[in-house]
């Protein structure tokens, strides 16, 4: 034994019945700060929680909502996943250095027409999206494999697992966290270490808002008239409609992942909207992919009163193309 277990076993408590340490990136507003929140306030304190953010300005909203948690069950750290020194630096201030569970959230979004926008943009929404999460794996993995338990969470989005128009890059992003955590997955239940893709669909939040609003009114040089009169005279009022039809809140999605980290087996993958459903199956049922691209294709281009219509009369759970799915789930922190 050793670090924390060195701690607790010294002070007659067994490790069973010890809070569990949970790493949140991305908390200072959205999904992130919803689920440091929930898991502070357990009513059955299973959990220490350290939610972090790039920016420490930021923290009021978090501090206000974690009310009496705060310095209890719930620590407020900086950590900026883009830095390895930063990462080092938070986990330093961790007792032990040891994590049970570690929640990947930390994201940004990029939407809007191909051409206009930059390589250093697009490359940013990696360095956050996926080797953020990759850089904070390598830096928890060695001491959950040596304590042989452990869990990995990792906000991925809808988009992870179906391409969506106007939204490439981050797609692509969220496809490479798929692959990539499905893929350790398999070496690390060897160690007994979980991990779950949790797969929200659009999420509603304050900065989505401002996200829509600034792509609506900004320029995108180099895009042909075409290509820009599709983007903002079809995909964004869909997308609006969307996110005010059926988007989720922060809470809502926060409260899928407590059940996911609290479950004794958890899921390689859990979608956190059940109106997506339908959706993916039909990448199963046409495994050549021809069956989503045109069903998505005629949607948003041949039969849009159809789909807005839709959009605003669905009552519960049914059939919805996911025009902008969280091109700002977590948004800056």
């Amino acid at each position: 034994m050793g670090g924390r277990s060195q701690v607790l076993a010294s002070r007659g408590i067994n490790m069973a019945d010890a809070p569990r340490t949970v790493l949140i990136s991305g908390c200072s507003s959205g999904i992130g700060l919803e689920l440091a929140v929930q898991l502070a306030h357990d009513h059955r304190q299973r959990y220490q929680v350290v939610a972090t953010m790039r920016d420490l300005g930021k923290k009021g909203a978090l501090e206000a909502a974690a009310g009496e948690a705060l310095g209890q069950t719930l620590t407020v750290a900086q950590l900026d996943v883009c830095s390895d020194e930063s990462v080092a630096q938070c986990l330093s201030c961790i007792q032990g250095g040891e994590v049970d569970v570690l929640v990947n959230n930390a994201g940004v979004g990029l939407v809007g027409p191909l051409e206009g926008l930059s390589l250093a943009a697009m490359q940013n929404v990696f360095d956050t999206n996926f080797f953020g999460a990759v850089r904070l794996v390598r830096a928890v993995l060695p001491g959950m494999k040596k304590r042989r338990k452990g869990h990995i969470v990792v906000v991925s989005s809808v988009m992870g697992l179906q391409g969506v128009v106007f939204n490439e890059v981050y797609a692509a992003s969220k496809f490479a966290l798929e692959g990539f955590f499905e893929s350790l997955a398999v070496q690390l239940l060897q160690f007994n270490i979980f991990i779950t893709l949790v797969e929200p669909g659009p999420v509603v939040t304050d900065f989505e808002g401002k996200l829509l609003e600034q792509v609506s009114t900004a320029e995108f040089p180099d895009t042909d008239p075409d290509t820009l009169h599709y983007f903002r005279d079809f995909y964004l009022p869909a997308s609006r409609e969307l996110f005010r039809s059926v988007g989720q809140s922060p809470q809502d999605v926060a409260q899928v992942i407590v059940k996911v980290i609290s479950s004794p087996r958890p899921p390689l993958r859990r979608q956190t909207n059940a109106r997506y459903t339908p959706l993916a199956a039909l990448k199963a049922v046409d495994p050549s992919g021809s069956l989503y691209v045109r069903t998505s294709h005629r949607l948003l281009f041949r039969w849009t009163r159809f789909l807005n219509l839709g959009l605003r009369c669905l009552p519960g759970p049914s059939y919805v193309w996911p025009v902008a799915a969280s091109a700002s789930e977590y948004g800056p922190g």
